[in-house]
């Protein structure tokens, strides 16, 4: 009698086993790390989805819908920053949850190789829009130190707030020092305001300085600043 009993009970596990192994075999792995997040993984950098996973993450540049019409990441599918600018946006996080526990931030640019950057000026050169991309004859821009982060605001299911402009517009909307003007214009409504003012509002006081062109782009220092505290990621 006790011999069937464990076996019934050996036989039960068997199948509970199996059961278990049919679970883990169904779950999807994670995705592998391109060989650019790898490098910038050794040198230090640290990968924002890993350090909150709340923050969504979507690099424009890895699609063909931004200014230059191209896609410019082949080799990078993974957003990163200094640890210095790190340690601001995970600060800046917070503070909009205190304010919005419905809201996050999502994530469109963030650390940039400079040959990456070189892949993205030579997209541009001699056109009308080489002007808001960063030369990297003359030392490229704070996105390439990883001090750098274009950002915006989203609902916790992952639509973005309207901000009266797409990231990566180029023209006088996407800039900061005339919204009240573009509002009674009826160039951007007062919702779209109230959201770049949230956005300014946590990144200023999380440390981060803006970019008056881009109401997305936040620096974490000056250039002159970034270059001299921080190397280049090659």
């Amino acid at each position: 009698m006790m011999c069937t009993q464990v076996q019934q009970h050996q036989e039960a596990n068997d199948d509970t086993i199996s059961e278990i192994s049919e679970i883990v075999s169904q779950v999807p792995l994670p995705p592998e790390k391109s060989n650019m997040a790898k490098q910038l993984d050794s040198l230090g950098y640290l990968n924002i989805a890993e350090q909150d996973s709340t923050i969504m993450v979507s690099l424009m540049y890895t699609r063909a819908d931004n200014f230059t019409g191209k896609v410019l990441y082949t080799e990078l599918q993974e957003a990163y920053l200094h640890p210095d600018a790190m340690r601001c946006l995970l600060k800046a996080q917070k503070l909009l949850k205190e304010r919005r526990p419905d809201l996050t931030f999502a994530v469109f640019d963030a650390a940039r190789p400079m040959r990456v950057q070189q892949v993205m000026w030579d997209a541009v050169k001699g056109t009308s829009k080489q002007n808001y991309v960063s030369n990297p004859a003359h030392g490229g821009g704070m996105h390439n130190y990883g001090v750098a982060v274009d950002i915006t605001l989203a609902t916790l299911e992952g639509d973005t707030l309207p901000m009266g402009t797409k990231i990566d517009h180029l023209g006088r909307e996407a800039n900061i020092s005339n919204e009240a003007t573009l509002v009674k214009q009826g160039k951007m409504t007062q919702e779209a305001l109230e959201n770049r003012l949230l956005l300014r509002e946590v990144m200023k006081e999380a440390g981060f300085k803006t970019l008056p062109s881009e109401w997305w782009h936040f620096n974490l220092v000056s250039r002159n600043e970034a270059r001299q505290r921080y190397k280049v990621i090659k």
